[in-house]
């Protein structure tokens, strides 16, 4: 899971961030303590305890007194958000530009997306006759 050039704290928050996103943890479930974090990545407690800090400060996660730590309500759609837009800023900016420069509109990208996008895969109940 360590990623050279990136802040330790912040891969331990991005990690509870793809729990939250991928749903393993779901709103008002008990998120992992700064202990259980730094028990697991095998990390100085107060390295865990600053990426709980930015999952708090961003209102992603809460404490409950004497419980521990919670996902809060609406956070998988904020961090959602968040990520689309990251995503936009990061890989849609230079792929319009790129493209302005060949020549492609809009609809040219659609085309070309959909011709290299993955075929869906197909579920083992399609096609049952039940």
């Amino acid at each position: 899971m360590i990623e050279e050039g990136k802040a330790l704290f912040l891969q331990i928050a991005e990690s509870v961030e793809d729990s939250i996103i991928d749903g393993s943890l779901a709103e008002e479930d008990r998120a992992p303590s700064t202990n259980e974090l730094a028990a697991f990545y095998r990390i100085n407690p107060a390295t865990a305890a600053k990426g709980v800090a930015v999952l708090v400060d961003k209102g992603v996660i809460y404490k409950k007194r004497g419980i521990g730590m919670f996902v809060a309500p609406n956070a998988r759609d904020r961090l959602l958000g968040e990520r689309r837009a990251a995503f936009a800023d990061r890989y849609l900016g230079p792929l319009i530009a790129e493209a302005h420069k060949l020549g492609l509109d809009a609809d040219d990208l659609t085309l070309l997306i959909r011709d290299r996008a993955p075929a869906p895969v197909a579920t083992s109940h399609e096609g049952d006759a039940r």
